[in-house]
């Protein structure tokens, strides 16, 4: 098993695990729209797409953004997206492997906190984020988007 960030060539590995993220999604745009975006997320180094893999397959895979903040000393908090492994290898604690990592990754970063939001309406979906570190009842999210 190997943690890591995915690398420049790796976006068809995720693009294919992104498949067991929802049952549905949007298509995918134009190749080069895709390519200017995940350039861009490349570019950026507050950005960080982890994956775990074994035998270099890629299983599961988190987002981490690291944002500045002039708030708590400047420093900066965490937003982590996107959590997802494949279907064959769920209910092995691979995810929370990969999401402790994410922390670890955010904290050494000097992230005063690190916030996860999920759409799931699932109790073992709960659990398994505060297995990993996250607490449900720290804060209310709200959520906005375009009508």
């Amino acid at each position: 098993m190997e943690i890591r960030e995915l690398k420049t060539n790796e976006l068809g590995m995720l693009l294919a695990l992104y498949r067991h993220l929802h049952d549905r999604d949007d298509p995918l745009p134009a190749q080069e729209v895709l390519d200017d975006v995940w350039n861009r997320i490349q570019e950026d180094k507050g950005h960080r797409i982890f994956g775990l893999f074994i035998n270099d397959q890629l299983i599961c895979s988190c987002v981490l953004v690291v944002i500045p903040n002039l708030t708590r000393g400047f420093r900066p908090y965490g937003l982590i997206e996107n959590v997802v492994t494949h279907s064959k290898f769920r209910n092995r604690g691979l995810g929370k492997v990969l999401l402790k990592h994410a922390l670890e990754d955010a904290w050494g970063l000097n992230c005063y906190k690190v916030m996860l939001l999920t759409g799931r309406k699932d109790e073992a979906v709960y659990r398994f984020y505060e297995a990993a570190g996250f607490d449900r009842n720290a804060k209310q999210a709200f959520l906005a988007k375009p009508r």
